[in-house]
């Protein structure tokens, strides 16, 4: 744990306000920009999105005050929030404001969400850069995050001189141990090694999306490739219970999977986060398509493999908590990534965790 204190020369603790409207992954990633501005300031993040699944991912969570979801369409006025958040801003001033979104859509609606509540833009600081193909974009996050707008003295809140230490990290509550361990249980759960698989992401969600998922998506793996990849971890590890992941639009595709590995030892996990967040605390590794829940899994410790399309591994690899491996394998089209390729990458991550212990 990363001592959160100010320096003596620093003054007052401010709270930093900070807007991201991203997906599971984004905000996964956003929790080490947390960490570095919680420490830097003194005072933990309040923290605007565009989905109620942030409450899940950030309750609890040592590096935020408050958290809101405004409307993804429409006025933000519109949306329940706003006056909270409104009200919030007001209160921390002259508290850095940072604005991490970079959809041209969005950014000119926060500018004027900004402007009609009256935020001084001395306060303001707007991301310029978007991801591009070279450099790992959390590394751009924590770069914009080091930058001071004009109504705070930079000298009076230094920048913590330990910028390899701002690694996503998540917060899992008791109880949600607990539900995890009972529901691993009632499926025949001992405590034998646990393999999380996640074979969708976004894009395969929805019926009009599945019926087309294989032939449009650069990250849709073949049902047979995961048919083959689930018999050869049983073969591999016979004693593991094979729990397989995935939004409540994807259950017919996991059971599709499912039924026709013919592989015993196996469930498919509840899809709330919080639960995700227990079950990837007490896995022995993952596999998964480049998607938000590998970045959680990344995030609390399980060794992860994770499949990538057309979109770089060198931009959005997952950023282990826990300095445990993360290994990429790549194609133009995921597609093309053979099983045994999958099998030998996750056969060669390590078994420490084998006895389903969290970290």
């Amino acid at each position: 744990m990363i001592d959160v204190t100010l320096s003596a020369a620093a003054r007052a603790p401010l709270s930093p306000f900070v807007f991201r409207f991203g997906r599971i992954g984004d905000m996964v990633m956003l929790t080490a920009v947390l960490r570095a501005l919680h420490c830097r300031f003194g005072a933990p993040c309040h923290v605007v999105g565009m989905d109620a699944w942030i409450h899940d991912m950030y309750q609890g969570h040592p590096d935020v005050a408050a958290c809101w979801h405004v409307p993804r369409k429409g006025p933000f006025v519109f949306g329940l929030a706003w006056p909270a958040v409104l009200r919030a801003l007001r209160r921390a001033a002259p508290g850095p404001v940072y604005v991490f979104e970079h959809h041209r859509r969005q950014v000119p609606r926060i500018r004027r969400l900004l402007a009609a509540g009256g935020i001084d833009s001395r306060r303001c600081l707007f991301i310029d850069e978007e991801p591009g193909t070279e450099r790992l974009w959390l590394e751009c996050l924590l770069e914009f995050a080091a930058r001071t707008p004009e109504s705070v003295r930079a000298a009076d809140y230094p920048e913590p001189a330990a910028p390899g230490l701002w690694r996503p990290h998540l917060r899992v509550a008791e109880s949600e141990r607990r539900a995890a361990r009972d529901w691993l249980a009632r499926h025949g759960w001992r405590g034998e090694p646990i393999v999380l698989v996640q074979p969708g992401n976004h894009r395969t969600m929805g019926r009009r999306r599945m019926r087309h998922w294989a032939s449009r998506d650069d990250k849709a793996w073949p049902l047979e490739h995961w048919i083959e990849l689930l018999r050869g971890i049983r073969t591999a590890m016979p004693e593991a219970l094979i729990v397989l992941r995935g939004a409540p639009a994807e259950a017919t595709m996991l059971e599709r999977i499912g039924s026709a590995a013919s592989v015993a030892r196996m469930a498919a996990a509840p899809c709330a986060l919080p639960r995700l967040f227990a079950l990837c605390e007490l896995a022995q590794s993952m596999i998964s398509i480049d998607t938000g829940p590998a970045h959680a899994a990344a995030a609390l410790g399980a060794p992860l493999v994770v499949l990538y399309g057309i979109q770089s591994s060198r931009v959005w690899l997952p950023r282990s908590g826990a300095d445990s491996p993360v290994l990429a394998l790549e194609a133009e089209r995921v597609e093309r990534i053979s099983p045994q390729a999958v099998l030998d990458a996750w056969r060669s991550l390590p078994r420490a965790r084998a006895l389903g212990a969290p970290r």
